[in-house]
């Protein structure tokens, strides 16, 4: 059995959902951990809420609190650590330590602790999952008016996220990677390839985006939020082409996105702490446009 610790926000647990579809589709017997979610987790707890239960019956296995134990015995008890010697059993944690690991997929009874957000776990099951995740209707009448406006026009999302990103660890951690001269070169790149593109944008901060992004051809799009910030991935997925921040969230809204002519945009470096060169980071996103700080195309 392989179970996949479950964590963070939604784009975070769809990836983590989309590796246990990927084992499933090698034979392989899988289950979620949604531990991190629950009463008992106490401290460790997750302070986003399982988000995975809101999409529109989304189904997948999730292991019991005895299973659990079998992958993670590593309790210090006396009366643990003496079953544990009688045993021979142990932690049986995978942590995930590079941005591909192709080796998870031999293994056998771990439990796996990670994010698992690199593209190239997915492309061959990237139709399967775009058939298997879906959104609940919306009550609001503007996500349909938005997606019925983005089926007659050449649209493109953009995603600038900011907020959260320029308050963790004092923005050390993303402050610089989405930088204005990527979005300028992101939105050349685009308009230089598509007719007539008309641009949604979409923001925890819109006030920045309405200062900055005042374009005839440019529709900003504030009204989801909480619970029914979901939405703004389905509209995402509905564009013809996406331009992402780094972000899990808009990166699934690129990948369930149906064009097969799509164009999927996204920072050369997700992370500040990154060390990929640029060659390993284009070979793991193939089919991504890469483009980095700088606005240099890769």
């Amino acid at each position: 059995m392989i179970i996949i610790h479950v964590m963070g926000g939604l784009g975070n647990q769809l990836y983590q959902y989309a590796l246990y579809e990927k084992f499933r589709t090698l034979g392989k017997e899988a289950k979620l951990d949604l531990y991190a979610y629950s009463k008992e987790a106490g401290g460790d707890r997750e302070w986003r809420a399982l988000e995975l239960e809101w999409l529109d019956a989304l189904q997948y296995e999730v292991c019991t609190a005895q299973e659990r134990r079998l992958f993670l015995d590593n309790s210090m008890k006396l009366t643990d650590r003496v079953r544990r010697k009688l045993t021979g059993r142990r932690d049986r944690t995978v942590r995930e330590r590079a941005d591909y690991m192709p080796e998870i997929f031999s293994m056998d009874d771990v439990y796996l602790y990670g994010f698992w957000g690199c593209e190239r776990y997915y492309t061959d099951i990237t139709s399967l999952l775009q058939e298997k995740i879906r959104f609940p209707g919306s009550t609001d009448p503007r996500n349909r008016q938005a997606m019925e406006a983005m089926a007659r026009e050449n649209a493109v999302s953009i995603h600038i996220r900011r907020k959260d990103y320029l308050t963790v660890a004092d923005g050390r951690r993303y402050m610089g990677i989405c930088t204005e001269q990527y979005y300028d070169s992101a939105i050349k790149y685009v308009s230089e390839r598509v007719d007539n593109p008309v641009f949604y944008i979409f923001s925890d901060d819109p006030a920045y985006v309405r200062a900055h992004y005042v374009q005839d051809n440019m529709r900003i799009v504030d009204w989801n939020s909480d619970r029914e910030s979901l939405h703004d991935m389905e509209l995402m997925s509905h564009c013809r082409h996406n331009i992402c921040a780094n972000s899990t969230f808009s990166i699934w809204g690129a990948r369930l996105n149906r064009n097969p002519d799509k164009l999927m945009i996204r920072p050369l470096r997700h992370d500040n702490y990154e060390v990929s060169d640029a060659g390993t980071v284009r070979e793991n996103w193939q089919g991504w446009i890469l483009i980095d700080a700088e606005g240099k195309i890769f």
